[in-house]
């Protein structure tokens, strides 16, 4: 059965992650298949806009995806397999065309959305819609592998308000519910799980491309609530903190603030590699500056850096996978083990392009 359920119905291209036993973690194939799918529609007049939903393990939604399938990454780098490079640069030019897509992209982020499901949910463009719920768990957690917040990551981190917000949420990797990731500005309107399967069946129907304005307006007259969540009550000591110049002041901030909340988010930051803190930080204040596709450019030099700057299984990325997946000991050996021990030359050569701009894998974007 194909990994990706691709259909024609009414006005809409519909698309479901068809991998449920791995929480439709994304393969090279999926990337493939969506990739090809939205080519074909670009310019097909039957098309007027497209939908994504994630099957789960019980029937369509429950589920959106878990990311990107890192046991293929750690196996891939074992075995030189040069699968893993295509997989990148197909993923970044996915997350990009979807940048750009001409159409509606309208996006059901039901339960789990993290990494890759991050990359296929949060780039679409204006008049796109990014729906969640109330079982929506959300967060980019690739620091806790030893990876940074790719996918474009760094660049919609760091548009978020008030700038503090993305560096929280990218050096933390914390998880936040469908009001909060709207209150952060990662969704666009929520609807309770129960009305997911109607409006999939609307959205389907002749007529479906007016279900997408009605679901706009129906979120522009329901705004999230502030005052719910883990944001709430949180958003200032978070732009405060979290927009210091460095990792190190930022948990030197915290430990100086008397909190339940400042004691827990220091010990998750002091768990993540050191190092990736610093090159993911750096990430998302450059991210500002840059274009979607300048920024998918530099988040490629990176994650080539993450799983070859050192040989073999010596990276920070490969040591976070082996910890956490592979022999799943919880306990990363990280090189160096201390955020104080993190050098300028460390963080600088991630940011060196092992690539002349010719010859750059994503040249091609625009």
């Amino acid at each position: 059965m194909s990994e990706v359920v691709v259909e024609v119905r009414g006005e809409a291209g519909l698309l479901t992650l068809n991998r449920p036993k791995a929480l439709n973690a994304l393969s090279l194939e999926m990337i493939r298949e969506i990739t090809a799918a939205l080519r074909a529609w670009q310019d097909d007049p039957r098309v007027k806009l497209v939908a994504l939903r994630g099957m789960g393990r019980e029937g369509p939604f429950g589920a959106f995806c878990a990311g990107g399938d890192i046991r293929f990454f750690h196996q891939a780098v074992l075995a030189g397999d040069p699968r893993l490079e295509d997989f990148f640069t197909e993923e970044y030019v996915l997350n990009h065309l979807i940048h750009v897509y001409p159409k509606p992209f309208v996006v059901f982020m039901d339960g789990i959305v993290m990494g890759g499901g991050m990359g296929i949910s949060g780039h679409g463009a204006a008049g796109s819609l990014r729906i969640v719920t109330e079982r929506t768990k959300m967060a980019m957690p690739e620091t806790n592998i030893g990876l940074f917040p790719d996918v474009g990551g760094g660049w919609f981190l760091g548009h978020l308000c008030p700038p503090g917000v993305g560096e929280y949420l990218g050096l933390t990797g914390n998880l936040i519910g469908g009001n909060d990731a709207r209150i952060a500005g990662l969704a666009d309107g929520l609807l309770h799980s129960a009305e997911l399967e109607a409006t999939w069946e609307r959205l389907a129907a002749p007529g479906g491309a007016a279900c997408v304005a009605q679901l706009r307006q129906r979120f522009a007259d329901h705004p999230a609530d502030p005052a719910s969540g883990e944001l709430a009550g949180r958003t200032a000591d978070i732009a405060r903190i979290f927009s210091l110049p460095t990792v190190r002041e930022t948990v030197a901030a915290l430990d100086a603030l008397d909190s339940a909340w400042a004691r827990d988010t220091a010990a998750v930051l002091r768990k993540r590699s050191p190092l990736m803190l610093h090159v993911s930080l750096r990430l998302i204040r450059e991210a500002r500056a840059l274009s979607l596709a300048d920024e998918l450019r530099l988040e490629r030099d990176l994650v080539r850096h993450a799983f070859h700057l050192r040989p073999g299984a010596a990276g920070e990325t490969m040591e976070g996978i082996r910890a956490l997946v592979i022999d799943k000991d919880q306990s990363p050996r990280w090189k160096p083990a201390r955020i104080e021990e993190v050098t300028a030359e460390m963080v600088d050569a991630f940011f060196v392009s092992p690539w002349p701009a010719h010859a750059h894998p994503l040249g091609h974007l625009g």
